[in-house]
């Protein structure tokens, strides 16, 4: 992430205040607040962008997983006043106004049952699929290779995307979809 100017702080009380700007989902948000606040609230409460789910609250789960500067984190577990000036993208901002690849191949494969895990999984499975494009190792690959961009087996985006958990068990279809994607 870009280092971004310090927001203005202002004390209220026992809350501390800040004004900052965030591009979510290519548009650019300036908001007011407390500066304990998690991205996955302000999206949620402040910005009306459902799609991460609260799920534990604790980064264990990767309902609320989003893509921070192209990068995954889980929204519950990042201040929204660390992300000033970033560029965020939600789920509702993958694909613009038609369905990214992913989206597309989690319909097509039913990569989903209740559906409340996948936001966080097609965020992770995005990002993943970026991270293995620029060349970054995984530990379910074996040893390093000299290939510029690494094979990705079942085993290995089962690896790559084991922060992200489905209750429902539809891990087979997750993993088909995202080999659909995969280059």
């Amino acid at each position: 992430m870009r280092s971004a100017p310090s927001p203005q702080v202002v004390e209220d009380g026992p809350a501390v205040r800040a004004d900052i700007a965030l591009n979510v989902n290519g548009r650019e948000r300036r908001l007011t607040i407390d500066t304990r606040m998690s991205l996955l609230d302000v999206l949620r409460d402040r910005l009306g962008l459902t799609g991460a789910k609260a799920g534990c609250d604790r980064g264990h789960c990767g309902c609320c997983t989003v893509l921070v500067e192209g990068r995954r984190v889980y929204g519950c577990l990042t201040l929204a006043v660390a992300c000033g000036e970033a560029r965020v993208v939600t789920v509702e901002g993958l694909g613009g106004a038609d369905l990214h690849p992913l989206q597309e191949a989690f319909v097509a494969r039913d990569a989903f049952q209740c559906g409340f895990c996948t936001p966080g999984q097609l965020c992770s499975a995005v990002g993943m699929l970026d991270e293995a494009a620029r060349g970054w190792p995984g530990s379910a690959a074996g040893p390093a290779t000299d290939a510029p961009v690494p094979v990705l087996t079942p085993a290995e985006i089962r690896e790559r995307m084991s922060g992200n958990l489905c209750r429902c068990g539809a891990y087979q279809n997750i993993v088909a979809a995202i080999m659909d994607v995969a280059p």
